[in-house]
Order: structure tokens, then C-alpha cells, then sequence
């Protein structure tokens, strides 16, 4: 099973839902023990929280964030997204997320990214990097960028998915690309001009940047 052409959006992550029900207590990742739902039981937002939840930005939730968490938000609960016990999203500037993840002396090294991304939430995935979901100018789509953090050697900062619906996708194995680069969805058939439009607004037309920055 595959992602179509046309699948993306809340069309696409209605497929990776698909995918989920029929094993949910399946490995988010082929190398971590992280179920995609813990007992198999999905916990959806309920639909008044859902119908009023915003980024604490103002920024509206994408269409595909917003299916996925009527489906469950354990998983992402697990990832820091909410305050506890709440539906309040709690997302930190990149250099703080950078210090909590991969330690305090970061911090002050990717400061620059303080105002081009002050929204930034933890995603599933990496093991010595990191996927983040960062809020920016939406896409088309209605999308932010999924960037990767990589600390080895030099630190890079790349795009990695033109939004969380192709993300989820790929996590659920329902994309099709190169595995051998961060940035390979700028040269995807489907996704290059989504990727190129983040490129343009994040990173001033670079697919990625590395330190220092």
C-alpha cells in the first residue's frame, strides 16, 4: 500500500489511521519500542477541545495534525506536545529544544534559530538526530516543515518533510523515497515544490544548513 499522488493533507494521514487500526500496538520504529498506540486503545481529543485547539501562536492546527489527534494523542503526549493532563500544546523555540534533547551547551550555539523557529515540537524518530516539527509559513497544504537534527560531526539543521502529513506517512511506511538523505523529498516527484517552498521561507533556499550557523 502506498501514498497516491494526490494524498496529502488529512488524506494522507486518514491512510497511515488505516494502517494503525489494524495493529496499534505495532512499533512507531523499526529500532525503538515505541508503539504507536499503548494498549491498542486510542485516546482522541475530545471533539470540543479539538474544534477550539490553536497553536499558542494563534497559528490554526493543519488539517492532518488535526485528523491525527481526533484518532490519538498518546503518541504524541509521549513526545511533549501537551501540558499535562490538558489539550494545551506546549511547544519550545528550537534552541531550547536542541538543549533539552541533546544538551544545555547547544543551546547558545543555535540562538539564531530563536526567531525563525519559535514553535517547535518533537516528533518520533532519529536516534543520534532528531524530527522536529517546526511552525512556520504554512505550504499549500496548509503545512509546516518536519526538519531533521543530526549532531554528528558537524550539527545540521535540514528539511526533512514538507509537513506532518508526510511524516506520518513515511513513518507509517507509506512513502516511497531515498533513505540515504535527509533531504531527498526536494528531488520527489510528489513533494519537491512543497519542499521548495519551505526552503525558500526557512532557510533562505537551502535544503539545509550546518554549524556554525
Amino acid at each position: 500500500m502506498t501514498v497516491e499522488r494526490a494524498a496529502h493533507g488529512a488524506a494522507a494521514v486518514l491512510r497511515v489511521i488505516e494502517k494503525v487500526r489494524q495493529d496499534s500496538g505495532s512499533p512507531v520504529l523499526a529500532y525503538q519500542d515505541v508503539p504507536w498506540v499503548p494498549g491498542g486503545v486510542p485516546r482522541p481529543l475530545t471533539e470540543d477541545v479539538l474544534a477550539r485547539i490553536s497553536f499558542p501562536s494563534g497559528r490554526p492546527l493543519p488539517q492532518s495534525l488535526r485528523a491525527w489527534l481526533g484518532f490519538d494523542t498518546s503518541l504524541l503526549e509521549r513526545y511533549g506536545w501537551f501540558a499535562h493532563g490538558s489539550g494545551v500544546l506546549t511547544p519550545r523555540p528550537l534552541h531550547a529544544l536542541v538543549a533539552d534533547e541533546f544538551g544545555a551547551w547547544w543551546k547558545e550555539d543555535f540562538a539564531p534559530f530563536a526567531d525563525r523557529f519559535p514553535e517547535c515540537f518533537l516528533l518520533p524518530g532519529g536516534s543520534d538526530s532528531r524530527r522536529v516539527l517546526a511552525l512556520t509559513e504554512p505550504d499549500a497544504e496548509g503545512e509546516s516543515p518536519v526538519l531533521a537534527l543530526d549532531m554528528d560531526d558537524l550539527p545540521f539543521v535540514g528539511l526533512m518533510y514538507p509537513g506532518f502529513d508526510v511524516y506520518l506517512a513515511d513513518t507509517a511506511g507509506l512513502v516511497d523515497r531515498d533513505r540515504g538523505s535527509y533531504t531527498s523529498l526536494l528531488r520527489h516527484a510528489d513533494h519537491a515544490p512543497r519542499m521548495r517552498h519551505h526552503a525558500a521561507r526557512c532557510l533562505d533556499g537551502r535544503e539545509y544548513v550546518q554549524y556554525p550557523f
